[in-house]
């Protein structure tokens, strides 16, 4: 794979296996939580046919980016809000699906966020979503803190529900039934060369919190020890590094 990065490229191997999972049937009503620039939404659009597909996100720039990917590609079945799935006002049973690329990990109360989200769903209805395991089974996390000098994570945490007991609690406590973990293990896509993986990595809250407080210096030499820790990845196909991730299913109980 060649060209520059973006969220939809570094997860370019997650997107079949998801698609899979999720198993968007012709007439399904889908919510796609932290749906980003949308790619997964319209995907789920695409393959609901008669029904129609919700994208939420927080982030209004991306969102904004989304209507525009649905509006050029002609997808008349599928909205985007920018909006937060824990406090969204949804009507009650209106959803046969939700989904979620990596989008649920940053919920501020884990609980009350799938509370509301098993409410929107219908009885029965099913939640699939990806979530990452742990930061040590995860090579680019590895790889990043040890370049930054930095293990202990700041700000939001993405491993936040990498714990299979405390994940079905939380489900179980929202209402959610039939919970299992389906072990994936994919590589994501950081560049077609270290000098595009490092103005990607540049972006990620850890890099950008470990970086904040240090001179100029020594920012521009963790930077160097960054880029180099990046190159030792570079394959044939640009950069690469082992992931792992839970796909996690569940149903509203009826």
């Amino acid at each position: 794979m060649q060209g520059p990065v973006d969220y939809d490229a570094e997860l370019t191997r997650y997107g079949a296996v998801l698609r899979r999972a999720w198993d968007v049937r012709p007439g399904d009503r889908v919510l796609d939580i932290g749906c980003g620039g949308g790619r997964t939404t319209r995907d789920a659009a695409r393959a609901a046919h008669a029904g129609r597909a919700l994208g939420l996100d927080v982030s209004a720039r991306a969102v904004e980016r989304a209507r525009a990917l649905a509006r050029a590609e002609g997808l008349g079945n599928v909205a985007f809000e920018c909006a937060d799935a824990q406090r969204y006002d949804f009507a009650y049973d209106s959803f046969d699906l939700a989904i979620s690329r990596f989008g649920t990990m940053f919920f501020a109360d884990p609980a009350a966020a799938f509370a509301n989200i098993a409410r929107a769903l219908r009885p029965g209805g099913r939640l699939v979503m990806a979530v990452w395991q742990s930061g040590d089974r995860n090579e680019w996390d590895v790889t990043i803190r040890r370049a930054l000098g930095d293990p202990q994570p700041r700000g939001p945490d993405p491993f936040s529900l990498a714990d299979p007991a405390v994940v079905e609690e939380i489900l179980r406590g929202a209402g959610f039934a039939g919970v299992t973990f389906t072990d994936v293990g994919e590589p994501v896509y950081y560049g077609p060369d270290p000098d595009a993986a490092l103005d990607w990595v540049r972006g990620f809250s850890c890099t950008s919190a470990a970086l904040q407080n240090l001179d100029p210096a020594a920012a521009a030499a963790t930077l160097d020890r960054l880029r180099d820790a990046l190159a030792e990845h570079l394959t044939a196909d640009g950069v690469w590094f082992d992931a792992r991730a839970w796909i996690v299913h569940a149903n509203r109980g009826r």
